[in-house]
């Protein structure tokens, strides 16, 4: 059962479904070429965690292992969730300036004002890879589904090729399931990794 807190800014409450810390197992299947022979396959473990610090958008950050006897570290990612929005004179930034002003979207009313036609909300994702690779992600979160697609990928000169990707997030019995593809290495979109995990926390 997921207990979603009663104390959280309003503006994470369509986010609130992912708090906590959940594990659970995955695979990569992705074809680096046209044919079987350049398919790469494993099985991973993998731990995330969605919190909130009082500010309106989620911290997550993810964690994974190669299923072998050494439990050989895969990959980590981190970021930020929160609704798509525009900046207002009340919200806080640039940089570290405060907000002038009235705090907008504090209410669960002043939320709703962001509903989207479809009962959905638009959100953003912005994550950062330390393979020098940071991705901003557009979506849709309706209920306990997010769908996600790349904005934008910025890429440093030691990166290898990665142009875009898109993600699904889901809850599902209890679990949280979700599916990653990607464009890269000179491929065009296509299924790249899925997993799916427990709510440990």
């Amino acid at each position: 059962m997921i207990e979603i807190p009663t104390d959280l800014p309003a503006e994470i409450v369509p986010l609130s479904w992912l708090l906590g810390v959940w594990e659970g197992t995955g695979v990569v299947d992705y074809k680096t070429g046209d044919d079987d022979e350049t398919r790469r396959t494993h099985e991973f473990g993998q731990r995330i965690s969605f919190s909130h610090d009082g500010l309106p958008f989620l911290n997550y950050s993810s964690y994974t292992w190669l299923l072998d006897e050494k439990h050989t570290p895969l990959a980590s990612e981190t970021g930020y969730w929160r609704l798509d929005r525009p900046a207002e004179v009340g919200d806080r930034g640039p940089g570290m300036l405060p907000g002038e002003g009235v705090q907008p979207f504090t209410t669960a009313r002043a939320v709703e004002i962001l509903r989207t036609p479809d009962d959905g909300f638009n959100i953003e994702v912005s994550l950062v890879h330390p393979s020098g690779v940071n991705e901003l992600y557009l979506g849709r979160v309706k209920g306990p589904r997010i769908d996600l697609s790349t904005d934008a990928v910025l890429r440093s000169s030691n990166a290898k090729e990665y142009s875009a990707a898109t993600r699904m997030y889901g809850l599902v019995e209890n679990h949280l399931l979700w599916a990653w593809d990607i464009a890269a290495l000179g491929n065009e979109l296509r299924t790249h990794a899925s997993g799916r995990l427990a709510h440990v926390d």
